[in-house]
């Protein structure tokens, strides 16, 4: 049955009741642990998951410099910033979240953020287009066995009235990795080579790796949910499917989710490039000047997302979805205005307000997954969320609108006085080519880069959509509602 955008949040009764422990506890829940620790565990979650992204979103920070030294076309850089990393770390993604339901999560996590750090230091050793893919894969691998297993851990560390809050911290990681991505690799450019980037970035993770494995501990399994939630002890992987197939709520929502990673991922590669070759700055002028702000814009969005959601679903048991699909709707066009102002100050405005209003979702994304599945299937449907949304929107996006840049950059050369002497693939670096050629060579990638820019930022009004229709059949999909089997097939 359709849900009214305004309808009223369901509510518990304050009935009290205890745990085996006993822990006195009413029917909402409650958290595991004191709340300064599990506060560090939290923040050592995020902490993780922003080493996880600032090694996955380094090199568009220093993707100029890797551009003009392999000489590489925008459909290859997708691939290095795309399906290069997205492909392990989405096929191995779901059966690592597999494993989380019955081994140490902590276990998983920390050893992969040992992992995919030494990848990255790795990056910087590379020779050539194919060593650096090869890197970038191993990366991806490490890097699967993050977030399935830290969602089910803080919702085993918070009660369900505080995850909202508790998952949009943890998102923050996202936007967080991107501005000290851009930080640091700003920096590191001043002085040093996208090389040493690589590596000066890299080579931290591996101690937070240790010091993660050292110092927090693995939460019960269900210890924050209500009284009489089911708890399945074990449940195999095909049935684990069978639940997830029979939530369209998590269906449509993740195909908002994988439309906003589309577009979302492609764009970190391509605004640092239109700054550069439509403005003119330098890759570390880019990075420090509009990328870090960007980013920090992206991180308040990304915790005011859940804060507004949590407070929204106090009147409104759908705000998860539509907090999220409006805050698209709005973005959009601010995204495309931003890659057609010749200003560069506008620009930078325009860039900061869309991405806080983008990054609403992503705290949202992971709450609706957990939401709508039974205790022992949360981490699959998350793994099942991130292999369509990596797969497709962070595999396939980047290298598909590199294709849409280098076709408009290519038609831009042909209908131009210099067509036949240089192509797509032309580098404003090349010492062979005179000073009206890396000219036109700079103008046909601005070009292109700012055109695949505003086609990108169409498909955020597009997800909108998907994250409203989904409000339509949340509350008959949350688990809670679920009580017998009858109510489940209703």
């Amino acid at each position: 049955m359709a849900t009214p955008l305004g309808s009223k949040r369901m509510s518990y009764k304050t009935v009290d009741t205890a745990r085996p422990d006993g822990e006195v506890m009413n029917l909402e829940g409650s958290s595991y642990g004191s709340f300064s620790y599990r506060t560090y565990v939290l923040g050592s979650l995020t902490l993780v998951y922003t080493f996880n992204f600032i090694d996955r979103i380094l090199i568009s920070v220093v993707g100029v410099p890797i551009i003009n030294e392999f000489q590489l076309s925008q459909f290859e850089f997708g691939l290095l910033s795309g399906i290069g990393f997205a492909l392990f770390y989405t096929i191995l993604g779901i059966p690592i979240a597999n494993l989380s339901e019955k081994v140490s999560r902590k276990l998983i996590i920390g050893v992969c953020v040992i992992l995919w750090s030494l990848a990255t230091v790795l990056c910087g050793f590379t020779v050539g287009f194919v060593t650096l893919l090869l890197a970038r894969m191993l990366v991806g691998i490490g890097e699967a066995g993050c977030t399935p297993p830290a969602n089910s851990m803080i919702s085993d560390y918070y009660a369900p009235s505080a995850r909202p809050t508790a998952l949009g911290i943890y998102a923050m990681g996202v936007t967080a990795g991107g501005v000290l991505a851009q930080v640091f690799g700003g920096f590191i450019l001043e002085v040093f080579t996208w090389r040493e980037a690589f590596i000066f970035v890299g080579a931290p993770g591996i101690l937070v790796g240790i010091i993660f494995l050292l110092t927090v501990k693995e939460p019960p399994r269900g210890y924050s949910d209500p009284p009489g939630t089911p708890k399945v002890e074990r449940v195999s992987f095909p049935d684990a499917l069978k639940e997830i197939f029979s939530k369209r709520t998590f269906w449509v929502m993740t195909a908002g989710a994988t439309l906003a990673a589309f577009a979302g991922y492609a764009l970190v590669g391509l605004q640092p490039q239109h700054v550069v070759f439509s403005h003119g700055f330098t890759p570390s002028q880019t990075a420090l000047m509009f990328m870090a702000p960007v980013g920090l814009a992206g991180t308040l969005g990304a915790f005011l997302g859940g804060y507004l959601t949590q407070q929204a679903s106090r009147k409104s048991a759908t705000a998860a979805t539509w907090v999220p699909g409006l805050a698209f709707l709005v973005c959009a066009p601010l995204y495309a205005a931003a890659f057609l102002v010749g200003d560069s100050t506008v620009m930078l405005i325009l860039l900061m307000v869309a991405s806080v209003l983008q990054y609403f979702y992503l705290g949202a994304q992971y709450n609706i997954a957990q939401a709508v599945v039974s205790l022992r299937v949360r981490a699959t449907s998350i793994a099942i969320l991130l292999f369509v949304v990596n797969l497709i929107g962070y595999g396939i996006g980047p290298p598909a609108l590199g294709l849409v840049a280098d076709a408009v950059t290519t038609n831009w050369i042909a209908a131009s006085p210099v067509a036949g002497q240089i192509s797509a693939t032309c580098s404003v670096t090349d010492a062979s080519l005179s000073p009206a050629l890396i000219e036109a060579c700079r103008d046909a990638r601005a070009y292109g880069v700012q055109w695949a820019s505003v086609a990108a930022t169409c498909l955020f009004a597009v997800a909108g959509l998907f994250f409203l229709l989904a409000g339509r059949t949340f509350i008959r999909d949350l688990f809670i509602n679920q009580k017998t089997p009858a109510a489940a097939a209703a």
